[in-house]
């Protein structure tokens, strides 16, 4: 089992950079497979980004393609998502998410393990 915690939100203004983390408990994170999810009052979780176990392999959403970038760092148990010129549509909570696995997922339904949430808003 492990457990996610997410930092790095924060109120930003548009064109901006956040670096949000997720920190993971638990001896087998190098096991799981990470994403990162958005969610905004009313709407579904949305896919953001994707990451192997071993790192090797990522995944975006078209909306943040070449604006954001996931990784991780297993011995630190860590995955990160470094978020470029951010846009007011950015805004929402954004959730880190494990699955037991080494590939990556898309779908939020076959993600695990869930932290907290942590507020990402982007004025315009």
């Amino acid at each position: 089992q492990v457990q996610l915690v997410e930092s790095g939100g924060g109120l930003v203004q548009a064109g901006a950079s956040l670096r949000l983390s997720c920190a993971a408990s638990g001896r087998t994170f190098s096991s799981y497979a990470m994403g990162w999810f958005r969610q905004t009052p009313g709407k579904e979780r949305e896919f953001v980004a994707a990451i192997s176990w071993s790192g090797g392999r990522t995944y975006y959403a078209d909306s943040v393609k070449g604006r954001f970038t996931i990784s991780r760092d297993n011995a630190k148990k860590t995955v990160s998502l470094q978020m470029n010129s951010l846009k007011p549509d950015d805004t929402a909570v954004y959730y880190c998410a494990a699955r037991g696995d080494t590939d990556y997922y898309i779908d939020a339904d076959l993600y695990a393990y869930w932290g907290q949430g942590t507020q990402v808003t982007v004025s315009s």
